[in-house]
């Protein structure tokens, strides 16, 4: 040392000496110090301490009371009890988690997806279904309730119920728990969240309260992230009847309704009479869904083969948000948006494909 000779500091680990631990999750574990050590380094040859020193002496000075970490964690363990054990503290209380695995079962990692926060708020995912889906990644409280809010977590989260097995992440299970999550929101929660997404859509979408409150209701049943917003109301907007009517399953309904042209001539008939409610009117949902009532006991039909046609006829799709819904959010963009088409275009464009098809109404 006089010689100045760089050296380091050690861990002169007690012959015979055996660490046991009662970890939360793992239950007893033991090691041979000696056997499973040696003599380990505390300070280095720099006069820089090592990690292990320094989280236990941490620790110690801080009064942690539970050290919940990783299973990779467990050698360090060892280590810091010996050190806290010779400075005369007390060790904390231990849980060593598993890892979480990707669907390969390898450990999680960038080839798996997302994996920063920012990532996944990006994509549209809510810090409460974040919380939540990592909550159940090893934990369960000994029910099938999978949806919880934050603070029932606080409550009912302990760690004596998390498993010792592995979990694995997968995304489609998240985005379900994300979408439980956006179907609890009242519409102007929701409306204020997918804002940011309609502004930075290319094209962008409008953002005036009135349009996306109109897009929040119609979305949220449909979406599993924030980030499908903008999508499900672009093609909302969209009324490609033409197309759709060349489509393998529309093509089945032409061919077993033989009496869909005289249904879409009552459809038109409706409007030009002014009997179908005004999507921008404020009941129209309840008005609209009256007025379909009535139109089915005039034309006979109910059930699929009422709101099946209707749907073709009216949103230019086979499928989607419900009908109104897309109604109401046309009205609302077809003079703020390309190719948003309102309902009066939209029964024009049923004349013409209509005619296209030879199926004269």
């Amino acid at each position: 040392l006089q010689d100045g000779v760089p050296h380091t500091y050690r861990f002169k680990i007690p012959k015979g000496e055996v660490i046991t631990i009662e970890d939360k999750v793992r239950g007893t574990v033991s090691w041979d110090a000696e056997a499973t050590l040696g003599d380990f380094i505390l300070l280095r040859s720099t006069g820089v301490p090592v990690y292990n020193f320094c989280v236990a002496v941490d620790d110690a000075l801080m009064g942690i009371t539970t050290v919940v970490r990783a299973e990779e964690h467990l050698t360090n363990t060892l280590r810091q009890v010996l050190i806290l054990k010779a400075l005369g503290y007390t060790p904390p209380e231990y849980a060593h988690l598993s890892l979480i695995l990707g669907q390969d079962k390898q450990k999680l990692s960038k080839r798996h997806g997302a994996t920063s926060v920012t990532q996944f708020k990006e994509e549209g995912f809510l810090p409460e279904a974040m919380i939540n889906y990592l909550s159940l990644l090893g934990w369960n409280e000994g029910t099938d309730q999978e949806i919880y809010g934050v603070s029932e977590l606080i409550e009912k989260f302990a760690l004596e119920r998390v498993i010792k097995s592995p979990a694995v992440f997968d995304m489609e299970k998240l985005k379900w728990v994300n979408s439980q999550h956006i179907r609890a929101m009242t519409i102007e929660e929701l409306q204020n969240l997918i804002e940011p997404f309609f502004q930075s859509a290319e094209p962008p979408l409008p953002s005036n309260p009135e349009f996306l409150s109109a897009a929040a209701k119609m979305c949220q049943p449909r979406m599993n992230v924030l980030s499908e917003a903008p999508e499900i109301a672009r093609e909302a907007l969209a009324h490609p009847l033409v197309v759709t009517l060349e489509s393998k399953e529309a093509r089945k309904l032409i061919e077993e309704d033989e009496n869909l042209a005289e249904f879409a001539e009552v459809v038109v008939s409706n409007f030009q009479s002014g009997e179908i409610p005004d999507p921008s009117s404020e009941n129209f949902e309840a008005d609209f869904k009256k007025w379909a009532k009535a139109l089915g006991k005039k034309t006979s039909r109910k059930g699929k083969g009422l709101f099946m046609p209707l749907r073709l006829l009216l949103t230019g799709r086979m499928q989607g948000p419900e009908v109104p819904h897309q109604l109401a959010l046309a009205e609302k963009a077809s003079d703020k948006i390309t190719g948003a088409l309102c309902l009066r275009e939209r029964i024009d464009n049923i004349n013409t494909a209509l005619e296209l098809l030879h199926i004269s109404a």
